[in-house]
């Protein structure tokens, strides 16, 4: 049994509370539940009470000596930081076609030159499993040290079998022996390798046929994604991979309408996907169709801000009823980040989201893309024990000063797994 945790007297404790059934959408995703000088009280990993301090001191008073207490006066409480959309099991960099772009060159520009998607697929190839795990886990230790609690993972860096195969058991590995909690993803669609530039439709049998029941029978993904998209695969060949991924009980995720407009919001909306992610390019009709089925709009700022494009239309998305999630989209060519507050300013000052949209977009909806929702995202009663504690009084400041980090405190199932910024 470990020991009890008692964060206590927060400027203000963010609990989202009254979320857990379904993400939040509209006006819902402005109420952030908010406690000034609150209070959590956690035991055996499970968060047992939230409300005002003079309320939990008085309730718990003949314990305060058996628990770890954390002093929260004068900071921002929230529940932890949750990434739904990540590429962190990769190897290699590619900073080169960072200067690339600078002197006009495209994303698909750079990829069809043999770079891009191509260059990180040949980096994670070559790399053995340790080294692609140490790598993935000091990752991960950056995540942490930004308040993340819970990461998905995708793979897609292989498009052949054995190395895909690698990168999901490399996050298993993560998963089991990193603090942070890991989602995994199978995206073997992530691209159309070049032996088979002439001929997709059978590396999408390949993948319908092969990968995807090999995926689902050794238990190593719950997602199943695939990039819709102009020179890579058609909404047509999308529908057959995320079909086949349903037919063997992984979840649809899409990439869509990220570089062309090209139907992936309503692709999204008519296979039940959880999620559709990007979405810069996304029709209204598109749109209309999420929200219509509840579809999380996992929305990627930084990947526009590095690729200096104009950012998905958030504004438009949450007034037309999308539930909308935040996230870094961490990978070595659109987005080389691991700061979700930075993405979360983003939100704010490139999409049209207000500070307090944007909390919600990172926690509570982020978990609902994810299929968490009903475990994390929110501080209630019965949910796991992850927190966050930045050293900031409001959450407004949260975005204000963007480019810093805040975070102080991090509490992860129970445990305090970063104090004072570091590592415990």
């Amino acid at each position: 049994m470990s020991k009890a945790v008692f964060i206590r007297n927060a400027a203000q404790l963010v609990t989202l509370q009254g979320s857990s059934d379904a993400p939040r959408v509209k006006g819902e995703m402005s109420e952030l539940g908010i406690i000034e000088n609150g209070s959590v009280w956690i035991e055996d990993g499970v968060i047992q009470a939230v409300g005002p301090d003079t309320e939990l001191a008085e309730k718990y008073e003949g314990r305060l000596s058996e628990a770890e207490v954390i002093d929260a006066a004068g900071k921002l409480v929230t529940p932890g930081l949750v990434d739904p959309h990540t590429h962190i099991v990769h190897a290699g960099s590619r900073e080169n076609e960072f200067n690339m772009r600078l002197q006009g060159a495209t994303y698909m520009d750079i990829m069809n030159a043999g770079g891009g998607i191509h260059a990180t697929t040949r980096a994670t190839k070559a790399a053995p499993h340790e080294e692609l795990y140490k790598q993935s886990y000091n990752r991960l230790n950056q995540f942490l040290r930004h308040g993340v609690t819970t990461v998905e993972a995708k793979s897609g860096y292989g498009m052949d079998w054995e190395t895909e195969l690698k990168q999901l058991e490399v996050a298993k590995q993560l998963n089991e022996s990193h603090v942070i909690d890991i989602v995994s993803t199978f995206m073997g669609a992530h691209a159309v390798p070049k032996e088979y530039k002439e001929r997709p439709d059978e590396f999408v049998h390949l993948l319908v046929e092969e990968m995807i029941p090999k995926v689902a029978e050794l238990g190593l993904a719950e997602f199943n994604d695939v990039f819709c998209e102009k020179g890579v695969f058609t909404p047509e060949q999308s529908r057959v991979i995320l079909e086949a991924g349903k037919r063997h009980g992984l979840i649809p995720k899409i990439h869509a309408d990220e570089i062309e407009p090209y139907e992936g919001a309503e692709l999204a909306a008519e296979v039940g996907a959880i999620s559709a992610d990007h979405l810069l390019k996304a029709s209204e009709k598109g749109m209309k169709a999420m929200a219509e089925k509840g579809v999380v709009g996992v929305l990627l700022p930084g990947t526009a801000y590095f690729l200096m494009a104009e950012s998905a239309n958030g504004r438009k998305m949450i007034d037309l009823g999308v539930p909308v999630a935040l996230s870094t989209d961490c990978n070595p060519g659109s987005s080389p980040t691991v700061s979700l507050p930075f993405i979360m300013s983003l939100g704010c000052l490139k999409m049209g989201m207000t500070p307090a949209e944007v909390i919600t977009a990172a926690t509570i909806n982020a978990a609902h893309a994810i299929n968490r929702g009903r475990e994390i995202g929110s501080l209630e009663v019965g949910k796991k024990a992850d927190v966050t504690i930045f050293n900031i009084e409001n959450y407004m400041k949260l975005q204000y000063s963007y480019g810093v980090n805040h975070t102080d405190t991090v509490v992860k199932n129970g445990q305090v797994v970063l104090r004072g910024g570091q590592l415990v």
